[in-house]
């Protein structure tokens, strides 16, 4: 399973690449703190809604720390999705790194 850094999604995002960042965290925590273009399956859900996910444009899982979203990167590989990788920190590393706007949690 491949992982992408905070900074280098930013880039992507901001050069207009397309690219799906699918957030996989609960709705308590998508309430505390999330990026407003993240798509948003929950992890328990993501096995029944794999149909809603693009197979032709990369798909960039994240939790809050990488750990959940490593899980689902990998479940996602497995299920055929070759352009899955993980968001290594997760929102907390974009928090942190990236937009200190969102909250850290």
């Amino acid at each position: 399973m491949n992982e992408i850094a905070v900074e280098e999604l930013k880039r992507r995002h901001d050069a207009g690449e397309a690219l799906t960042l699918l957030d996989v965290r609960e709705e308590d925590e998508l309430r505390a703190a999330a990026i407003p273009w993240a798509a948003w399956i929950p992890m328990n859900e993501v096995p029944n809604r794999t149909a809603e996910l693009p197979r032709d444009t990369p798909i960039v899982v994240m939790c809050h720390g990488g750990v959940r979203s490593a899980h689902v990167a990998r479940f996602l590989e497995e299920m055929g999705f070759t352009n899955a990788v993980n968001l290594a920190g997760g929102i907390d590393a974009w928090s942190a790194r990236i937009d200190p706007s969102v909250p850290r949690y």
